[in-house]
């Protein structure tokens, strides 16, 4: 029976942790056939090249991550996309990667990590040239979704085929390596991205992705050996993913759908009990099927149930806030792409340079300190954004806050991860770790749908108010309340005199804005019940989980 060792994943809570040992691999240089099992993990000479490959294939999606919110803006104005049509670019991803990352950590534990890396890298390589050719809003979001499901099948494969490969002496510089990387191109992807903007489209964006992905399918092919867990046989939740994929995918669209028709509406009210529904139907199949995505033994640990609300509250404020930005930078402040890309460059920077220093400080402290203090500089972050409305000048308006939630998040990333994994005993690691990932980006999904709902309903409101008080016919304010959807990114109609239309774009701003500011106020808040749920759960005894 194959065994489990535990490894380390700095930079990101929830990444899968327990990697299965290897059952006899097969190695990419052997026999006249073409393979050989060994019973070394991977030839020496070969590890530095599967490394390589385990980090441009995770680069694909961390730098996917992070370009897209850039490139938001100019997706609106090239495809006439309204806003909830922009939200559902990011969520749809979100909600796909979000759902499916443990069936695809499962699939490779099933029938081969290396294999279904090389699947997720074709899929999201395609994805990726869909997006790019898009002509529309409605085939931008089918080729997103396509994204997230590509990526919800390389994404938990990058460490286990890490793990498989590299002796356990050798494991923790090599998942080092990887993490520096991640943190590398995490932060310099909007930089990039917004060159490849300003200089050529919000298409290039994607096509970034095509060279990446040869080069990894290459790396992949020639050098990484396929490894899986023969232990492992049970069946996929098949019914518990499709439960979670309707529920978190109802809820969405009726938040998305709320501010322009109303809760009133059939389809809003419908989607959002739909939502309700399948969600308390997935916990209730999760507690009867054999092999559950979600086990719900797990959340009898009071620390688990804890650090996975700390991880829901303080991604939520990190999504919410990382939405909004680049629209509040790019249509009000008037920075290009490239610009907006630099000006977000030191969160990822702090981030890649001092989160192995956290990481040291939680073996001095233990998790509660900095679980407590890092979520109230996010929320300290949140409030100063807001305070200011990013109209502080370059240092107080932006470099602050921005620099501020990197510390914040430095600060919790780490001790996250081990609230997580010493919640539970050492067997659940892997699934405890995936439900973790699950977690903070679903997070995201749901502040996405949520803090666009607020900010397009407060400039609904806003826009509405203050036309009255302007001089622009009926018509003229009808066809901008229909356009309120394009929040700031709502153009100033043909036809009206310099006064008017001045006023125009100066009630555009203030109404994004009191949305913008509210929306980082509930941002704000939750990153105070994040670190007040620290306070009052993570300084108790150690406990684990039943494992019956």
């Amino acid at each position: 029976m194959a065994t489990s060792e535990l490894v380390e994943k700095p930079g990101e809570p929830g990444q899968r942790r327990l990697a299965p040992a290897l059952h006899r691999p097969w190695c990419p240089q052997g026999t006249s056939a073409g393979e050989r099992d060994c019973d070394a993990p991977c030839p020496e000479a070969h590890r530095r090249f599967v490394l390589a490959a385990t980090i441009l294939g995770s680069a694909m999606a961390f730098i996917d991550g992070t370009v897209v919110h850039i490139a938001l803006p100019a997706i609106q104005s090239s495809v006439n996309a309204t806003f909830g049509e922009l939200q559902w670019v990011v969520n749809v991803y979100t909600l796909l990667l979000g759902a499916l990352i443990l069936v695809g950590g499962a699939l490779g534990d099933r029938v081969g990590r290396r294999r279904i890396f090389m699947i997720g890298i074709s899929l999201f390589a395609v994805a990726s040239v869909l997006c790019g050719l898009a002509p529309n809003a409605t085939s931008l979001i089918a080729a997103r979704a396509l994204q997230g499901v590509g990526g919800a099948l390389l994404v938990p494969q990058s460490l286990a085929i890490i793990a498989a490969s590299f002796p356990q002496d050798q494991r923790g510089r090599a998942i080092g390596l990887w993490a520096g990387f991640a943190a590398l191109t995490t932060a310099l992807g909007p930089v990039l991205g917004g060159a490849f903007i300003d200089l050529l489209s919000w298409r290039a964006v994607f096509w970034i992705n095509l060279p990446i992905a040869a080069l990894t399918l290459w790396l992949a092919a020639r050098y990484v050996p396929e490894s899986r867990d023969s232990a492992t046989a049970a069946s996929l939740d098949l019914s518990g993913t499709a439960l979670v994929v309707i529920g978190l995918g109802a809820l969405t669209y009726g938040l998305t759908a709320w501010p322009e028709r109303g809760v009133a509406d059939l389809m809003v009210s419908g989607s959002l009990g739909l939502g309700v529904i399948a969600l308390v139907a997935f916990v209730i199949v999760e507690g009867r099927v054999r092999a559950p995505m979600m086990p719900l033994s797990l959340f009898r640990s009071a620390r688990f149930s804890a650090a996975n609300l700390i991880t829901l509250f303080l991604y939520f404020a990190l999504s919410g806030m990382l939405f909004l930005v680049p629209f509040n930078l790019i249509q009000l402040q008037g920075y290009t792409a490239l610009e907006t890309g630099m000006a977000l460059l030191p969160f990822g920077l702090v981030m890649g340079l001092f989160s192995s220093l956290a990481g040291r400080l939680i073996d001095k402290v233990g998790p509660r300190v900095p679980l407590v203090t890092g979520p109230l500089i996010v929320a300290a972050s949140c409030a100063w954004l807001a305070w200011t409305g990013l109209s502080g000048g370059y240092w107080n308006g932006v470099f602050g806050p921005i620099f501020l939630l990197a510390v914040g998040l430095t600060i919790s990333v780490a001790p996250l991860t081990t609230a997580v994994m010493n919640a539970v005993p050492e067997h659940d690691a892997g699934v405890a770790s995936g439900i973790n990932n699950a977690a903070s980006r679903l997070a995201g999904l749901v502040a996405v749908a949520v803090v666009g709902a607020l900010a397009a309903t407060l400039f609904t409101q806003g826009l509405r108010t203050g036309l009255s008080d302007l001089a622009v016919d009926d018509t003229t304010a009808t066809a901008l309340l229909e356009g309120a959807r394009n929040l700031a990114g709502l153009p100033i109609p043909v036809g009206l005199s310099a006064d008017t239309a001045e006023a125009l774009k100066r009630l555009i701003d203030t109404s994004f804005l009191n949305g913008f500011e509210a929306s980082m106020v509930v941002s704000a808040a939750c990153a105070c019940a994040a670190s007040l749920i620290a306070f009052l759960f993570l300084g108790r005894p150690l406990e684990t989980a039943s494992t019956e």
